[in-house]
C-alpha cells in the first residue's frame, strides 16, 4: 500500500490560471469554493473518474483522513477535454485528518 506521501507526490498537481475570455468569474468563484473548504482543514488531492475514484477514497479512508468529492471545476485542471465530455464522472478528491 502506498504512503501517503507517495500518494501526495503522485497526484498533486498546478492550478494553471486561464486567459479565456469569461473564465475568470469561475475562477474566483471556485476559489472561494476552495478557500472556504481549506479553512475547514480540507486539503485538495486531484481529479479522477472511475474505477481509480473509489480505489482512491478506499485508500485514503484506510490511511485515517475524511474524504470529500466535489464537482470539478474545470477552470483548474490542465486539460478539460475528457471532463467536459463527462462532467458526471469526474470529481475532486478533497481530504482531512479525521477530528
Amino acid at each position: 500500500m502506498p504512503t501517503l506521501h507517495a500518494l501526495k507526490s503522485k497526484f498533486k498537481f498546478q492550478n494553471p490560471r486561464s486567459r479565456q475570455a469569461g473564465v475568470e468569474v469561475n475562477i474566483v468563484q471556485e476559489m472561494n469554493r476552495e478557500e472556504e473548504l481549506k479553512k475547514e482543514g480540507w486539503e485538495k488531492r486531484f481529479t479522477i473518474d472511475e474505477p481509480r475514484l473509489s480505489e482512491m477514497v478506499d485508500q485514503y479512508k484506510e490511511l485515517g483522513f475524511e474524504v470529500l468529492l466535489e464537482p470539478v471545476d474545470t477552470s483548474s485542471e490542465e486539460c478539460t477535454t475528457c471532463i467536459t465530455a463527462f462532467h458526471d464522472r469526474y470529481k475532486t478528491i478533497y481530504t482531512r485528518q479525521k477530528k
